[in-house]
């Protein structure tokens, strides 16, 4: 039931009556939880004095794991890890003392961690992330987890996650091909140390023809290109032009290899047109190489890449490749890739 004070706020929307914090002193946690109370406590701590801030606080922190937990309560927690004073953020930090991995899983408190994690000192971020050590598959693997961890990479010292870095080693395929662990491992490629990432990169390599098709590790193949060394990629887009035919007509890979078209150097474009246009001894055989990709739902994308990334006489190669065929497979495929192909 909402007590008197929280309807009569509630209402206030419709009158021109304004409401400050410490007209709703004695009633923090129950506003906390409302929606419109939630956001209007979050409003007031961003210019609250001191005092003000100390009386929210001293009525927050009891109940202040709950409120964590909360649909609207926890982006209040939230706000006072953006605008608490160190004391104030140290005690919220220590409510989670034995209650990292739960949190970390649970809807909305993951998102309390991550904010916690963004404010504290080093020391309890230290001690935060120390908790998930047991769980660490479980927490990548979570669908609110893998937010935290990905976090965890992003801002938290080298030195106070090597247990998260070793639990990756040979599991990097498996992870990659996960829905969240893929996410996880991007992260690990962006802001890991370097010799973490010749770690994962070993086995992104050893294993790549598995994730350049699949669901998930297609995202992985496609950061290697677009974010990854100029060698590591260079890697990644060998293995695709080594089997372009079969991946450019896969719905996953066929990405990939668009992405190898976008990020490619001239001479590793000029190995895909090749690849991709061969036409036999026929140059109408609509079942060549070449008209097979046209033809199919994906691979025709991929043509059509091609021709917009092709300049000079490597683009007019692939025209010239494409122009006895283009016309007779008009009748056999669908207009609309028929037509920009054409054009």
């Amino acid at each position: 039931m909402r007590s008197k004070l929280l309807n009569e706020f509630r209402q206030t929307a419709k009158s021109n009556k304004r409401f400050e914090l410490p007209q709703i002193y004695g009633h923090i946690v129950e506003f906390s939880g409302d929606q419109h109370g939630s956001r209007f406590i979050q409003e007031k701590l961003e210019t609250a004095n001191s005092d003000e801030k100390d009386q929210v606080f001293q009525e927050l922190q009891m109940n202040a794991v709950q409120l964590m937990k909360d649909v609207f309560g926890n982006y209040v927690i939230q706000k006072f890890f953006e605008h608490g004073n160190q004391v104030q953020k140290k005690v919220l930090a220590g409510a989670m003392k034995g209650k990292v991995v739960d949190l970390s899983m649970q809807m909305y408190a993951c998102r309390v961690v991550q904010k916690a994690l963004e404010h504290v000192l080093v020391e309890q971020q230290a001690e935060l992330v120390k908790e998930l050590e047991p769980e660490i598959l479980k927490v990548v693997k979570d669908q609110n987890g893998n937010h935290v961890i990905q976090k965890i990479i992003e801002l938290v010292p080298r030195q106070h996650i090597d247990f998260i870095m070793n639990c990756f080693k040979n599991r990097v395929c498996e992870l990659s091909t996960h829905g969240y662990g893929c996410r996880v491992i991007q992260r690990v490629l962006e802001h890991g140390a370097e010799a973490d990432k010749v770690v994962i990169m070993a086995e992104l390599h050893q294993h790549a023809q598995q994730l350049i098709p699949d669901n998930y590790g297609n995202y992985v193949a496609q950061h290697v290109i677009r974010k990854g060394s100029p060698e590591d990629a260079s890697k990644m887009i060998a293995t695709v032009t080594k089997d372009l035919i079969h991946y450019s007509k896969h719905k996953f890979a066929s990405n990939v290899v668009e992405k190898c078209i976008e990020k490619a150097s001239i001479e590793e474009l000029r190995r895909i047109r090749e690849a991709a246009s061969v036409t036999g001894p026929n140059p109408e055989d609509l079942n060549s190489p070449l008209a097979l990709l046209i033809k199919d739902q994906f691979g025709n994308y991929v043509i059509q890449k091609l021709l917009n990334q092709l300049k000079g006489k490597e683009r007019q190669s692939l025209v010239d490749a494409i122009k006895p065929i283009v016309y007779p497979l008009k009748s056999v495929i669908s207009k609309q890739p028929a037509s920009a192909i054409d054009r």
